[in-house]
């Protein structure tokens, strides 16, 4: 079986009914890898896939109100943003300062800014859930897998949830 979409086009089912896209999308000097994926393609809409493509077109005003989300956690100091930017602070010492793409004075606010949006996962079969709809995955080193923020959108593109991967 397969689902045909205007932005995705042909998506076809595995043996195990699940679908999968995966395409990078530059996002000014970075590339994003964003992944759809449904463990069912009967659990996925067409609307769900509409909603889909619109937020891959609008991942920049997503990223920025990603960031905006980070930022309002800054307030509480048991915030996993907060915890984060403490754990990088720790881990990379006088470093961090070289990972910084602006320095501003507010070192919470420069490692915020300074973070790369590294992917974009869709689950199409949560349109209109309460589960998150898509998931981004931040790290202020590429390298270091482990050490990611995960910001959860609903379907229409508003901050969930801001998590650490731990």
């Amino acid at each position: 079986m397969a689902i045909e979409h205007d932005f995705f086009g042909l998506l076809e089912s595995g043996p195990d009914g699940s679908i999968f896209w995966s395409e990078n999308v530059e996002l000014g000097d970075q590339t994003v890898t964003v992944d759809l994926t449904a463990p069912d393609q009967d659990d996925v809409s067409e609307t769900a896939l509409d909603v889909a493509a619109a937020l891959i077109s609008s991942l920049e005003t997503i990223d920025r109100s990603a960031r905006n989300a980070m930022v309002n956690e800054l307030d509480d100091r048991t915030s996993e943003v907060t915890e984060y930017i403490l754990q990088q602070q720790e881990t990379l010492g006088d470093d961090l300062h070289d990972m910084l793409v602006d320095i501003s004075g507010d070192t919470h606010i420069d490692v915020i800014r300074s973070l790369q949006l590294m992917s974009m996962t869709i689950l199409a079969d949560e349109h209109g859930g309460a589960e998150p709809f898509a998931v981004l995955e931040y790290a202020l080193d590429p390298d270091a897998t482990d050490d990611v923020l995960l910001v959860n959108l609903d379907s229409g593109g508003d901050v969930l949830t801001v998590t650490s991967a731990d």
